[in-house]
């Protein structure tokens, strides 16, 4: 018996033994004091942010809300609401100094909305953070009259209605656009179709789109709204016929008795977007091309709309091929807009005008495109002046702080953009507008971004004494060229509110200050490889080498346009 407790002993003596062994080279576990409660929890709103408008199809869409807590000691209690309402609730955490979270959301309908977050510490101390935040419809129609909106970004849907067109054969969309994103491209064989609202059908109608024509059919239909497969008495067809050298573009409309035809006239076929339009009242069509009428058509009555169920777009479809106005192969339509009203040449003249405009931010309260649902990056934290040249308010910089936004639907061959500016010098150099890409060159060092050789940027800095000197640089895919005006683009740093513009075409680019021009440079077109972002008031996160970054002044009404501004034109943009 003693032999076995010696026995026993020294087992128990040799466990300890090599447990002390084990543990030696490991350092052991110190509790560290936190040291008292310095404050109340820290929130961070990721999405949506203030302002954040959410534009999706459906009465009621579903969100993604992003959030972090951060606090000293321990966070006990994490509380989010929409308009009041509580959607979730944690307490349990397994960081529970730093706690991220998503939310699914999937009840946020049209209108205005408030997300509220409470964070409670251990402690007992309290933090609530807000964002106002909206849901709106895809689009509104924009003016007087207009039914009908298709845009062709991606998709065939038609956005006043909400409709999905149908598809027939293989239709595509392009990439190549006027305006946005994307186009309606023909191919052989295929088309699109979408109902129409016999409430929106009236005596007076019209349409409206941009156009590229493709001239490898020698005829082809665009627009038709007819009722059966031979009958011409009701409805319109809109459609091209001639060589690959020329084509007419004619018109014919039906009366429910008879038919009314405008026979056009010459339409581009270099391969260049042209705006047709064409109106139809109770005794007249008329077809424009570019805003000039090409040829008016007598009407012997009104458009007759008996049977038309449904408007095909990019053939003659099931109701006019018999004269072989098939599918337009290779043609692009885009912007297509239908009114139940008459456009005069004004209003089409305004169509065109707005057609140029590719991104406006008004900044009156918030970081947002009204031209499209364009997804805004807000960095940092800028806020509003309080004050605007134009509208309600004006985007104020701060330290560290700007937007950024994709560029898709903002790049072609030629580019302007217009903006009133209130100087703040301090700091003396700064990014305003910046289109280019990562200099990959220096990939993880974000302090040296500044491949010059794509896109543009657009800058300041100190210039003679008192003043910042603005300069535009664009690279042509091999080098860069400077537009520098030197003095004579200096601008008083207690100047107030001035209006600053650049265009580049294929053959210049240059620099406006209050609408007059301070500098051209001679310059071979822009190179956009790899400009998928724009940052609007820093260098950040392109352009960053030279120091030229947040922008702590004011900036209103910016517009890009997918054109070269005239003088006339820019000193239009300043009285608007």
């Amino acid at each position: 018996m003693k032999n076995y407790i010696k026995s026993s002993l020294y087992l128990l003596l040799l466990v300890f033994g090599f447990s002390s062994c084990e543990y030696d080279g490991i350092d052991p576990i110190t509790a560290v004091d936190p040291g008292p409660d310095a404050g109340a929890p820290q929130i961070t709103i990721l999405y949506p942010t203030e302002g954040t408008t959410i534009q999706i199809p459906g009465a009621v869409a579903a969100i993604n809300i992003r959030l972090e807590v951060v606090d000293d000691i321990e966070v006990d209690k994490i509380e989010v609401m929409v308009n009041g309402n509580q959607i979730a609730m944690f307490d349990e955490f397994l960081d529970y100094r730093i706690v991220k979270r998503t939310i699914a959301f999937d009840n946020v309908t049209n209108g205005e909305h408030t997300l509220t977050v409470r964070a409670t510490d251990i402690s007992g101390n309290v933090t609530t953070k807000e964002v106002n935040f909206s849901k709106e419809p895809p689009y509104s129609p924009k003016y007087a009259g207009e039914f009908f909106y298709m845009p062709y970004d991606g998709d065939f849907m038609e956005l006043v209605n909400i409709y999905t067109a149908e598809e027939i054969g293989n239709p595509r969309t392009s990439t190549t656009s006027f305006l946005g994103t994307g186009s309606y491209r023909g191919v052989a064989d295929s088309y699109i179709n979408v109902p129409l609202n016999d409430a929106d059908l009236g005596n007076e109608f019209s349409a409206a789109f941009w156009y590229k024509l493709s001239a490898d059919e020698a005829r082809a239909g665009i627009l038709v709204a007819g009722d059966d497969a031979t009958d011409r008495k009701q409805g319109f067809r809109l459609f091209r016929e001639g060589s690959g050298t020329t084509q007419t573009i004619k018109l014919n409309v039906g009366t429910g008795t008879g038919e009314s035809w405008n026979d056009g006239g010459s339409i581009d076929v270099t391969g260049e977007w042209v705006h047709i339009a064409f109106s139809i009242s109770a005794t007249e069509s008329i077809l424009y091309v570019n805003g000039m009428p090409l040829r008016t058509g007598t009407m012997s009555a009104p458009i007759d709309w008996t049977g038309v169920e449904e408007l095909t777009v990019g053939a003659g479809g099931e109701t006019f091929s018999y004269w072989n106005h098939k599918s337009d192969t290779n043609s692009l339509i885009d912007e297509l807009r239908l009114f139940n009203n008459v456009l005069s040449q004004s209003d089409i003249q305004n169509l065109i005008n707005a057609s140029a405009v590719t991104l406006h931010m008004p900044f009156d309260g918030q970081f947002k495109d009204m031209v499209s649902n364009r997804e805004v990056t807000v960095v940092g934290t800028p806020g509003f002046a309080g004050e605007s040249k134009k509208g309600s308010d004006a985007y104020a910089g701060a330290a560290d702080s700007y937007l950024t936004l994709p560029s898709a639907g903002l790049l072609g061959e030629e580019f302007s953009a217009t903006f009133w500016y209130k100087l703040n010098a301090d700091p003396n150099r700064a990014g305003i507008i910046v289109v280019g890409p990562e200099d990959s060159g220096n990939a993880g060092f974000p302090q040296t971004q500044n491949n010059r050789k794509f896109g543009f940027r657009f800058f300041r800095e100190n210039g003679a004494a008192g003043h910042q000197r603005f300069k535009l640089n664009v690279g042509n895919g091999t080098a860069d060229t400077w537009v520098d005006g030197g003095a004579a683009a200096d601008v008083a740093n207690d100047a107030g509110w001035v209006h600053l513009a650049f265009t580049i075409s294929r053959t210049s680019a240059i620099v406006y200050i209050n609408g007059v021009a301070v500098k051209e440079s001679a310059f071979s077109g822009i190179d956009w490889t790899g400009t998928d972002l724009v940052s609007i008031m820093s260098g950040a996160p392109r352009f960053t080498e030279w120091g030229h970054l947040s922008d702590q002044s004011y900036m209103d009404e910016l517009r890009f346009y997918n054109k070269v501004l005239t003088p006339t034109e820019i000193q239009d943009a300043m009285s608007n």
